[in-house]
């Protein structure tokens, strides 16, 4: 992807732009995620996923007993 990596802060309900860019990466599969594309993150990691499978794979990483 080109562009530049943006920096966000994640809220419960949207994010921040903090850096200007055009992507994030995700932090499970290490994906680019365009910023109009962007729908799940962790607001207490601040981590962004590509989409429900990663989300739910750190998740289960997460709570493993």
């Amino acid at each position: 992807m080109n562009g530049n990596k943006a920096k966000l802060k994640f809220n419960p309900n949207n994010f921040e732009i903090l850096e200007n860019g055009d992507y994030v990466i995700c932090a499970v599969s290490g994906k680019n995620i365009p910023l109009n594309e962007l729908t799940y993150w962790n607001v207490d990691l601040q981590e962004a996923y590509f989409s429900p499978k990663e989300a739910q794979q750190r998740y289960e990483e997460l709570n493993k007993k």
